[in-house]
């Protein structure tokens, strides 16, 4: 919706209103950039997590998240065993747990009981692990609120780059999620806000007609 300042933005999975959705902001962006005609670079989105930035950066588009805060915590035998194996640590931000773990093929390699992964009380479920051609690869599982795997999340990068940055000691970060369709994004923990860039298409116009 239109404000004075930009727009403001809600996001909704089939079971509920999430605080932060990454890759719907995306597209919001790049349908107002492109269909709009949105005269200036960064567009301004009021949203239940503040104020958020969409910015052109060459052929990508950077959000402006705010940074999670995380802390570790005993690991859930529960989760581990939804996820059908046991993590090396474990993290609890904001809304999300985050499972680490030793490689890629790890990650690839879950089975997700999404029976049991819905009764956690989370948003979702990360698991990630250094990978082999970027700097940390991902999957996210978020049945409680009706995903049973979201193909890319930006909004887990902001619980992902405080862990990472960390852990490699550097702060510009290429990340993979690595879903059956998967996605690459460009991550820059700066202060208490995360830069993540992507790239967006169109692949659908179509028409409805309201009565």
């Amino acid at each position: 919706m239109p404000t004075q300042a930009g727009f403001e933005i809600r996001w909704f999975t089939p079971k509920a209103e999430v605080d932060l959705c990454g890759h719907a902001t995306l597209a919001t962006a790049y349908v107002i950039f492109n269909e709009a005609a949105y005269p200036r670079n960064t567009i301004s989105f009021g949203s239940r997590s503040g104020e958020l930035t969409v910015s052109k950066k060459g052929d990508l588009l950077e959000l402006n998240f705010p940074v999670d805060e995380i802390r570790p915590i005993e690991e859930p035998t529960s989760l581990t065993q939804a996820l059908g194996k046991k993590p090396s640590a474990c993290y609890m931000g904001k809304t999300d747990f985050l499972m680490i773990y030793e490689t890629e093929k790890d990650i690839e390699q879950l089975k997700p009981d999404f029976g049991t992964l819905a009764q956690t009380g989370a948003r979702g479920i990360i698991a990630t692990a250094p990978g082999n051609e970027v700097d940390f690869v991902s999957r996210f599982f978020a049945p409680g609120v009706g995903i049973d795997e979201d193909p890319v999340t930006g909004s887990a990068h902001t619980t992902l780059m405080p862990y990472w940055t960390e852990k490699l000691g550097k702060t510009d970060l290429s990340a993979r999620q690595i879903s059956a369709r998967g996605g690459q994004l460009q991550c820059s923990l700066q202060g208490d806000r995360v830069l993540i860039a992507g790239k967006a298409k169109t692949y659908l116009r179509g028409e409805i007609f309201l009565d």
